[in-house]
């Protein structure tokens, strides 16, 4: 089942071409140091959501998963996947939609991304098409299991997905979990919050700054299940440079920890398992109201 796709502006406009993609240039090798890293929070009695990095390579190679500790992958390779989700619906069905998720993109990315070698100009698009059946087939796979088990009915996640190849990232998203680039002490959202008061800014009839604390903040408009026959894909891709740093994160950080806050904190800390630390430190420390999961990967040249 695929879904709709749509390539939409970044809540945080940055250089010019930093959402654009020319792949018919050269190839820039990175190597990436990547950490992530989950915590329930200090008001919920369970946590919901799900993150993963992996590498391909001639299969998928799990580098770290939703354990509760960090785990820290250098990686000189040139495909790397990292996903967050932020499941919905109640303690056992939040957390069985968010690892469904998950499952459900590693699967087909196990068996559908084994072209990436070839990887040429003209399959740009094709890697869109991908991550929109990828996402499309969560959400097919999510609604059949809660079709079966009636206590999950409703269930839902959101899901942020990176796909770097070399120099190049690939970005889809569903929901009000985030990815952020940090290039040059700068920090760029490049999601859109899929969220009823995102929706009211970006329609004029909300104040950004009135957003943040309305009670409908926590409304989302679009996820990967939750009854919800077809999702929308928001995609994004860029270039990387070395020296970036990205940051893929839950609603449990954001709620809690300032985009200033954020900047400085991934500015300050040279390794992406203490930035990681420091982060869910300070969404604790601000209350902890929400799960928290980050992913911070920091990109330099190879070799």
């Amino acid at each position: 089942m695929s879904a709709p796709v749509v390539e939409t502006e970044m809540a945080v406009i940055g250089p010019p071409d930093l959402d654009t993609l020319d792949l018919t240039g050269p190839i820039i090798p990175l190597k990436a140091r990547s950490c992530g890293m989950t915590d329930a929070g200090r008001v919920r009695a369970s946590n919901q959501d799900q993150f993963l990095i992996a590498t391909l390579r001639k299969a998928l190679h799990t580098e770290a998963t939703s354990l509760p500790v960090a785990h820290v992958q250098d990686s000189g390779d040139e495909c790397q996947i990292l996903m967050v989700a932020d499941g919905m619906g109640g303690h056992a069905a939040g957390e069985q939609a968010s690892a469904l998720a998950i499952d459900s993109v590693e699967a087909f990315a196990l068996h559908t991304f084994k072209w990436f070698a070839q990887f040429t100009a003209n399959d740009e698009d094709r890697v869109l098409h991908d991550f929109q059946n990828a996402l499309g087939q969560a959400n097919s796979r999510i609604l059949a299991e809660a079709a079966e088990h009636p206590e999950l009915k409703g269930m839902g996640t959101t899901l942020t997905l990176a796909y770097r190849l070399n120099d190049r990232l690939f970005v889809a998203h569903v929901g009000d979990s985030r990815c952020y680039l940090l290039r040059q002490r700068a920090l760029y959202r490049l999601t859109t919050d899929h969220t009823l008061t995102e929706d009211m800014v970006r329609q004029g009839v909300l104040n950004p700054e009135d957003a943040a604390k309305h009670r409908w903040r926590h409304v989302i408009t679009n996820a990967v299940g939750a009854n919800t026959p077809e999702v929308t894909v928001e995609v994004h891709k860029l270039h990387l440079e070395p020296g970036d740093t990205l940051l893929l994160c839950s609603d449990g950080l954001t709620n809690m920890v300032s985009d200033q806050e954020i900047t400085n904190l991934l500015t300050a800390v040279a390794e992406p398992a203490q930035s990681c630390k420091q982060l869910v430190s300070k969404a604790n420390e601000k209350g902890g109201t929400d799960n928290i999961t980050v992913i911070v990967a920091q990109f330099e040249k190879a070799g």
